[in-house]
């Protein structure tokens, strides 16, 4: 039977936060089963027949499901009631090479596409605005969250004390293991080395032992909100690591890049 399975997330009501599992699709092999994503070589007819799946589950209009093109950036896109004026190659334009989308639009999905990079769901509560934030290392060495915020401030006059946040399933610092400069790019960038990094032991070739860095992206992502003004306790973090639990979530490390990818998606159902 094709069905959706989803990691729910309670924002209150109104608003519908999810992450899709693997299982339930029609996709096959490392993209199997459940695959939104058209950019990364799964069958086109598969995606096609994932996302249907995923508007009739859910019970939103095909259209109104919105999925950019990521490029581990931090450019954010805006979804109006003009951007649903525009052709499909306009609206294609428009979302290529955007890690986050944000609207106030009622029965408008705003989705990121993630496979170990850690997806960030935000609930304006006040003004009734959400956004889905794609935040791989980096898009979270650039801020994205807060770079999203700071767009929803612009567009909406969002207070990040009015915001709900969700850190949905991601790769967890004990299986994120990096190099040096991934490690500079974090302390260049300000964030709090001392709670996000640290050394793993690994076994060389020759049977010596060395340490390797690993990053913390979920407390990363976290600090990086709280920096912003969320409060602490108006953040849930999953803590689902994609790549020791590949069996139900995607994860590119385990599986290749040429594998599915989670969507996370949030929207207003009033």
């Amino acid at each position: 039977m094709y069905k959706t399975n989803l990691l729910t997330y309670d924002l209150g009501r109104g608003v519908c936060a999810f992450s899709t599992e693997r299982s339930g699709g029609y996709s096959v092999g490392h993209y199997a089963a459940f695959n939104a994503n058209a950019y990364c070589g799964d069958d086109e007819c598969s995606v096609l027949l994932n996302r249907h799946l995923l508007c009739d589950d859910l019970g939103l209009d095909f259209s109104r499901l919105i999925i950019p093109h990521q490029v581990h950036a931090d450019r954010v896109c805006r979804i109006d009631e003009d951007f649903f004026m525009q052709t499909e190659d306009e609206k294609r334009d428009m979302l290529d090479g955007v890690d986050a989308v944000i609207t106030r639009l009622s029965q408008v999905c705003v989705s990121v596409s993630t496979a170990d990079c850690i997806p960030v769901l935000l609930y304006d509560e006040a003004h009734h605005a959400v956004a889905a934030v794609h935040a791989g290392w980096r898009g979270t060495a650039r801020h994205i969250p807060q770079v999203t915020l700071q767009a929803m401030s612009a567009a909406y006059g969002t207070r990040p004390s009015d915001v709900k946040a969700v850190i949905g399933p991601g790769i967890s610092q004990e299986a994120f293991e990096v190099g040096d400069e991934v490690y500079e790019a974090f302390r260049k960038a300000g964030f709090p080395m001392e709670e996000i990094a640290r050394h793993y032991p690994v076994q060389d070739a020759e049977g010596g032992d060395r340490k390797k860095w690993h990053i913390d992206l979920w407390r990363a992502n976290e600090w990086l909100l709280v920096s912003g003004g969320v409060p602490a306790d108006r953040i849930q973090v999953a803590g689902i690591c994609t790549y020791l639990h590949s069996e139900r979530f995607f994860s590119a490390r385990r599986l290749g890049i040429c594998s599915g990818r989670i969507l996370n998606g949030i929207f207003l159902t009033e």
